[in-house]
């Protein structure tokens, strides 16, 4: 059962950070969850586990590592299809 909240707020997390990043319309959902996912880990990873936390995902930093985690992919994706 942790399992699927994990990827229900990852999944969450990866929208709010193409939302922020003006890039969500290109996302599609496992993109999302992965986005997520991925974003936990470098945001908990550069900024700790403070904030309000669910899922075993602090929200804020795993948010803040989800738009950092699709800037960078989109900045080498995008400049590889130029």
């Amino acid at each position: 059962m942790h399992f699927i909240w994990s990827l229900i707020v990852g999944g969450v997390i990866g929208l709010i950070a193409g939302a922020i990043t003006s890039r969500g319309a290109k996302m599609g959902i496992i993109s999302n969850i992965l986005a997520g996912l991925i974003g936990s880990a470098i945001g908990e990873g550069l900024l700790g586990h403070w904030g309000p936390q669910l899922a075993g995902m602090a929200i804020l930093p795993s948010i803040i590592g989800a738009v950092i985690l699709v800037l960078v992919v989109s900045a080498i994706f995008g400049r590889a299809k130029n």
